[in-house]
């Protein structure tokens, strides 16, 4: 499939959300139709195919270098960004107010689609340049804001989030950056800070780092953390932040993760002492749709690898006959057919959950607002897992139906891969969104997002009359009713696989009833499919949960001695 092809399928995928109606109404200014949806993520194709991919394929290999304590980064960095900020692709959600365009996450998603499926590890650059936007906009003080926000929207600026530090990875109460006031106003910070992507780069002039800090006051714990914006350079001279190094990766060579140390940098604080986590929850939407868009991009591109080498490749048959393409034999249309729908209700989820982040954000009526954000609540955490652990596992069955070939850097198959496996990793693990699942929506605010979510699904189900549906939601319903918090950090990961199951089934069941055309008979089969898929991994998932302690009783009868 080209990137033309797949803007289609996404424009096809938008028009047939239930949701994108009330978007269209929320942004009346835009002229969202089919025409008007075609052609900005049709030129977003264009940019991904025509000049974000050939540089991937360069960066991959080259990656980016430490010289004289600066980022230098692979060649040809600085001619795509140009390409990417001259067609305004960083302004899409971002604020008229700003300079931005001011359309729907559900556009911005669709485009960031076929950008991450050129180059995920390009798209590591603009997504912190937006979501600090929002945080400062939020909570600095105008005059910080006023200088920082137009630049972040326009791309003349840059952003990282700098949270993680040697000793407290995900742990952020034990954080030890320091902040402490000074005479004029401004704050000096000092830690260590890693896992920062783009830490420092010569693709703009200044970079805005978020840093979590510990006040003096500070308590212990997160209630004792701060926000601050730390420049990289002041008045054209650089500040105290130094590159410690950068990390040699599995994948996103092009993406330089970088350590840094703070040793009294300036720094500006942002809000209100003591609030820094919770202000940087503002964040956490942007971020981990994201993380949905990666993965919605590398499991479309693995995807299309694969049935289009299968349908070139021959090999097999009647020895009295010339071979045939291998995607003629069973077992490859099990895989294409799997890696097909997986990659489909991946994209379909990425775009309901965005346009419901739209709902969230634009309604004007109290309780429809409400009613959005407790289904966004549900699917953010849904999203960011299925859809990084949806391109892990449509890159290795690419490589499987490639064989021999999928395993070689001829193809790109293998790069898939690499650059897909961190996306369950970074923004939250696997286990941390299974454990948000389990313990904040479903035992934590009396159930609320589960149950706006049950609601809607079940709504669906017996709207659209799919049985299918409705078994994949008893299933939830079932394990849901069992989980306490005693054994949630055991079964929460089953869990949270079963929850995803029932989800992307509703997502599969839309899907599954359209029809009319080409792409909806195209999407309806799909959406079919992965009904079929559900519905057997759901009754394992299912399983797995009911098991409870039995799940790691076993632990400690293991001798570590005998591993290996």
């Amino acid at each position: 499939m080209s990137y033309a092809d797949a803007a289609g399928t996404i424009v096809a995928q938008i028009l047939a959300l239930p949701e994108f109606v009330r978007v269209q109404a929320l942004f009346p200014y835009a002229g969202l139709d089919e025409a008007m949806l075609l052609d900005i993520i049709g030129a977003a194709g264009d940019l991904a195919e025509g000049v974000i991919e050939p540089f991937n394929a360069q960066a991959d290999q080259v990656g980016c270098r430490l010289e004289q304590g600066r980022v230098r980064l692979a060649p040809g960095h600085h001619d795509a960004w140009q390409a990417f900020v001259a067609g305004g692709w960083n302004t899409i959600e971002g604020a008229p107010q700003w300079g931005g365009a001011g359309l729907p996450m559900l556009v911005h998603s669709a485009c960031e689609e076929l950008l991450n499926r050129a180059s995920p590890a390009f798209g590591m650059l603009p997504t912190p340049m937006r979501c600090a936007t929002k945080v400062i906009e939020r909570y600095a003080d105008p005059a910080l804001c006023a200088e920082w926000a137009p630049r972040l929207v326009d791309g003349s600026w840059a952003a990282t989030i700098c949270i993680s530090e040697p000793d407290a990875g995900s742990d952020v109460p034990r954080l030890r950056t320091a902040a402490v006031p000074h005479a004029d106003g401004t704050w000096r910070i000092t830690g260590e800070k890693i896992w920062i992507s783009f830490g420092d780069h010569d693709l703009t002039p200044r970079i805005a780092h978020m840093v979590l800090s510990r006040t003096p006051e500070g308590a212990h714990g997160p209630a004792g953390l701060s926000l601050f914006l730390v420049p990289s350079d002041i008045a054209g001279q650089r500040n105290a932040v130094i590159v410690r190094r950068i990390e040699e990766k599995l994948g996103l060579h092009g993406s330089p993760t970088c350590a840094l140390g703070f040793e009294a940098a300036t720094g500006h604080l942002i809000g209100t002492p003591g609030r820094g986590l919770a202000q940087l929850f503002t964040m956490i939407i942007g971020m981990r749709l994201s993380v949905g868009s990666q993965g919605a991009g590398l499991s479309g591109a693995a995807a299309s690898l694969a049935w289009r080498y299968a349908a070139e490749r021959r090999q097999g048959g009647r020895a009295d006959a010339p071979p045939v393409t291998i995607d003629q034999h069973g077992d490859v249309q099990r895989m294409l057919l799997g890696l097909a729908a997986r990659a489909e209700v991946t994209r379909g989820l990425v775009l309901t959950a965005s346009a419901v982040a739209d709902l969230q954000a634009q309604e004007d009526d109290e309780a429809a607002r409400t009613e959005a954000g407790l289904l966004l609540a549900w699917l953010l955490p849904i999203t960011k897992n299925f859809a990084a652990e949806a391109a892990s596992l449509c890159a290795n069955d690419a490589i499987q139906v490639l064989g021999g070939a999928g395993y070689t850097r001829e193809w790109p198959a293998e790069r898939y891969l690499r650059d897909a496996r961190v996306l369950a990793i970074y923004e939250g693990t696997s286990g941390m969104q299974a454990l948000d699942l389990a313990l904040r929506r479903v035992l934590g605010d009396e159930g609320r997002a589960y149950r706006a979510f049950l609601a809607k699904a079940r709504g669906d189900a017996g709207r659209l009359g799919n049985a299918t549906l409705g078994a994949l939601l008893d299933m939830l319903e079932q394990a849901a009713s069992s989980l306490d918090k005693p054994t949630a950090t055991v079964v929460a990961y089953p869990f949270l696989q079963l929850a995803s199951l029932a989800t992307t089934g509703w997502i599969a069941a839309r899907l599954a009833a359209l029809s009319g055309s080409p792409v909806h008979d195209h999407l309806a089969a799909l959406g079919r499919h992965w009904l079929l898929l559900a519905q057997a991994q759901a009754l394992a998932e299912a399983a797995l949960t009911s098991h409870g302690q039995a799940l790691v009783a076993a632990f400690d009868d293991v001798d570590r001695g005998y591993l290996g």
